[in-house]
């Protein structure tokens, strides 16, 4: 609206309150930004007894308010501090009542950390997903190595802290320094050739791999991918002590056993020698004082023994008095068993002339001859009643002949072919063959004439 507006122009345009305004704005800018990723560097950081932190973040030319608040500031992994470059996610929101607007930060971290990470957690998944985290796949530490290979800087402190609590713990252990670069970009490589060769030496009983602290970047030698492959493969347990305890690298999930620090990799690793003097004095005096008791026993023992021990020319005269015994009772046992069994042969021999078979044959002899005699007598009669059997139906079969009743003058007349006997006239045809049997002998004649009722 300009001065030269009339008045009805004025009444109809809208007249904002300042409230209004910094409410249309602040919606306006959320709905545009919601959620964006800002980078900056952090200055004039402040936190108030509420736990929220204030802070403004700029770059070269620029700057905005910006605020995280003290839930999301506390899941934090790292304390924002003036001049640190960072990266975040927020959404833009303005202050309605200074009329001011400033990023509220969800996450935060520091620039250059982000990419790492991601990479970091990426492979992290990948060796995880193909098992070489997996416990069973972890070497067993020796309890008492002969010898220690440490892969490290010479020039570390790391080194010097290993050495330091493993001479302390014990004296005489061997210990090898294999120098390698433990940051940059051949750092990897020569890791993994210096872990190759002392698996194709053989010599010594553990690998440590050791690193004091540093940054993400510092420690990124160790999340190489190649690396973790070799630490795999090594045939020599390999203890990982990277970094400080809070420290975390893809070489410490793959190595067979994690130490927090170097130092703690020592005392890990070698075996405090004052504990195992004592342990083998200890052991030592206990197994003195069971041979020592033990030896005492079998005293006892071989005491109790040699009261029971009888002289072996004693023991001579018993066992030739047993034996004298033992003759005696033997052939007193053969003799009753002897006089038992020629007992029992009397008897048997008595029972067998008793049931001699001389016996029993004469007396089946003349058991025979009765037999046969009754035989014979019955057989005759039995042959009398039949041969007049036989005479009486001979005569019964004469008299009933056909062949005795033609020899007086009679005859049979068959048909021919049929041979069925004629009995009427009227069975046979003029001209017919017939055959005639007669008392000795048969004719065959052929019918000239025949009369049926000639007897009636």
């Amino acid at each position: 609206m300009t001065f030269r507006d009339t008045p009805g122009q004025q009444a109809r345009q809208h007249i904002f309150q300042v409230s209004e305004l910094n409410g249309q704005i602040k919606r306006l800018l959320e709905e545009k930004f919601p959620f964006i990723w800002i980078s900056g560097e952090i200055s004039n950081f402040k936190t108030p007894s509420s736990g929220h932190c204030y802070f403004t973040l700029k770059d070269q030319s620029s700057q905005v308010s910006a605020v995280i608040f003290r839930v999301q500031a506390q899941a934090l992994k790292f304390r924002p501090e003036d001049g640190m470059s960072i990266v975040g996610l927020g959404r833009v929101s303005v202050y309605e009542p200074r009329g001011s607007y400033q990023v509220i930060f969800e996450y935060m971290e520091p620039q250059g950390v982000g990419a790492l990470q991601i990479a970091f957690e990426k492979l992290k998944q990948k060796l995880s997903d193909e098992g070489l985290f997996d416990e069973r796949h972890k070497k067993e530490i020796p309890f008492l190595p002969h010898k220690i290979s440490i892969v490290t800087s010479p020039t570390g402190a790391a080194i010097r802290d290993f050495i330091n609590v493993a001479q302390r713990r014990f004296p005489n252990l061997a210990l090898e320094v294999v120098p390698v670069a433990v940051q940059g970009v051949r750092s990897p490589g020569e890791i993994i050739n210096a872990i190759a060769l002392l698996n194709q030496i053989g010599t010594t009983d553990v690998i440590v791999l050791a690193r004091g602290g540093g940054s993400i970047e510092d420690l990124c030698a160790f999340n190489d991918e190649a690396l973790a492959r070799a630490l795999f493969a090594s045939r020599i347990p390999i203890v990982s002590a990277i970094g400080h305890e809070t420290d975390f690298t893809i070489a410490d999930f793959v190595a067979d056993l994690r130490a927090p620090t170097p130092s703690a990799a020592a005392e890990i690793t070698v075996p405090l020698k004052s504990e195992l003097q004592e342990q083998i004095l200890f052991i030592k005096q206990k197994l003195y004082k069971n041979i020592n008791y033990n030896l005492i026993l079998l005293k006892k023992n071989i005491d109790s023994i040699s009261l029971r021990i009888v002289h072996p020319k004693r023991r001579l005269q018993d066992l030739r008095l047993g034996i004298d015994d033992f003759t005696a009772r033997i052939s007193l046992l053969i003799r009753e068993a002897l006089a038992r069994n020629k007992e029992r042969v009397d008897y048997r021999y008595r029972a067998l002339i008793q049931a001699s078979p001389a016996k029993t044959v004469h007396y089946e002899k003349a058991r025979i001859m009765t037999l046969y005699q009754a035989l014979n007598g019955q057989m005759d009669r039995i042959l009398k009643k039949a041969h007049d059997d036989l005479a009486r139906h001979t005569d019964m079969l004469e008299a009933l002949n056909p062949l005795a009743i033609l020899k007086r003058g009679y005859s049979i007349t068959r048909s021919v072919p049929q041979r069925t006997i004629v009995r009427n006239a009227r069975q046979v045809k003029i001209g017919q063959s017939l055959e005639i049997v007669l008392g000795r002998g048969q004719l065959t004649v052929s019918v000239e004439d025949k009369q049926s009722d000639a007897y009636k």
